[in-house]
């Protein structure tokens, strides 16, 4: 009986396995590499906005928006999502899949309903991730044409005379508009009955019907009525004179000595993008920050433009959360 051995012998049957093996290893690699390294971003970049269309927040974010989707490449789309003083919006960041897919465009709020909610269904520090802040206005005080009142002191006077009837709206509570208007409410020790709507830009809307009579905005939604004399502008409230209204006094100059607040607005991806990625959407919007038209543009909204590296924007989340606990707590705001 004649037996046929194999042609290879042990050892160089096994080389050819772990030769096969590699090579099969290789093709799946190849397989794999263009869902590994796939170039951000790779589809649509959603910007969450979490509050009505027609507020200063919506207006920064569609600023900003067509010019990132010129950089990027890619449709920069803004989706409003409003309710809960923001942060219904805020979550959907905080759980979106950590990709620079989702991003969040918000303002100050972010730091006051950190200390505003007993529990949120986030974390403020550890769910979003700092890409940059993005600009900086003061607030105006703006009432609608038939209040009895033509300066910011005969506003005063008035809500003294007339305790828990004056109405004032915000854009919700714990809002910048809101807590603005508790900071001099509480300083010049007026009862003022407010009126919380689900963003500011609804607050204006409602002012102009003369359903409230009075509301402390950003200057960029009440401007418009302003200049069209749909609304009366008694005051603002940076520290010095705004340079768009030469004429008008600030708060703490007209009655509320030491009356000082400001709205600030930024961007956030979800914590856990990669840092290549947040990286690249900080230099890019910094980029468009710094454009001279974009400063142009801010400017005649009343904002400033303020890029900061993540770090810095990290840094002034966390001192804006220290900074308005004691308003908040002071004001006895409770959430929606």
């Amino acid at each position: 009986m004649t037996i046929i051995r194999p042609f290879f012998h042990h050892g160089v049957t096994a080389s050819l396995r772990h030769f096969a093996g590699a090579i099969l290893g290789c093709l799946i690699l190849a397989a794999a590499a263009p869902a590994l390294a796939q170039p951000y971003p790779s589809r649509p970049v959603r910007v969450v906005v979490p509050f009505a269309p027609g507020g200063a927040v919506d207006l920064v974010a569609r600023t900003v928006a067509p010019r990132l989707s010129e950089t990027l490449g890619q449709s920069v789309v803004v989706d409003n999502r409003g309710g809960a003083g923001g942060t219904i919006g805020t979550d959907i960041v905080a759980k979106a899949r950590p990709d620079g897919h989702t991003l969040l465009v918000a303002s100050m709020g972010v730091a006051v309903n950190a200390v505003l909610y007993p529990k949120l269904p986030y974390d403020t520090l550890k769910d979003l991730a700092p890409i940059t802040m993005l600009g900086e206005q003061p607030n105006i005080v703006v009432v609608h044409p038939s209040v009895a009142a033509k300066s910011f002191g005969e506003f005063l006077a008035l809500a003294r005379a007339k305790p828990g009837q004056i109405t004032y709206g915000s854009g919700g509570v714990g809002s910048n508009s809101h807590l603005a208007t508790v900071l001099f409410v509480q300083m010049a020790k007026l009862d003022l009955l407010h009126v919380p709507y689900k963003g500011l830009g609804p607050a204006i809307t409602e002012l102009v019907g003369g359903q409230v009579q009075m509301v402390v905005s950003n200057v960029s939604t009440a401007l418009p009525h302003v200049k069209s004399g749909r609304l009366r502008l008694l005051a603002v409230t940076s520290a010095k004179r705004f340079p768009l209204f030469p004429e008008t006094p600030t708060v703490s100059e007209a009655g509320v000595p030491g009356h000082e607040s400001s709205g600030w607005y930024g961007m956030w991806g979800t914590a856990g993008t990669p840092k290549n990625v947040l990286g690249m959407l900080n230099r890019e919007v910094v980029k468009i920050l710094e454009s001279p038209g974009i400063r142009e543009q801010f400017g005649t909204q009343g904002l400033q433009p303020i890029p900061l590296s993540p770090e810095a924007f990290d840094k002034r989340l966390r001192d804006e959360i220290r900074k308005w606990g004691p308003v908040v707590k002071a004001s006895g705001a409770k959430p929606e």
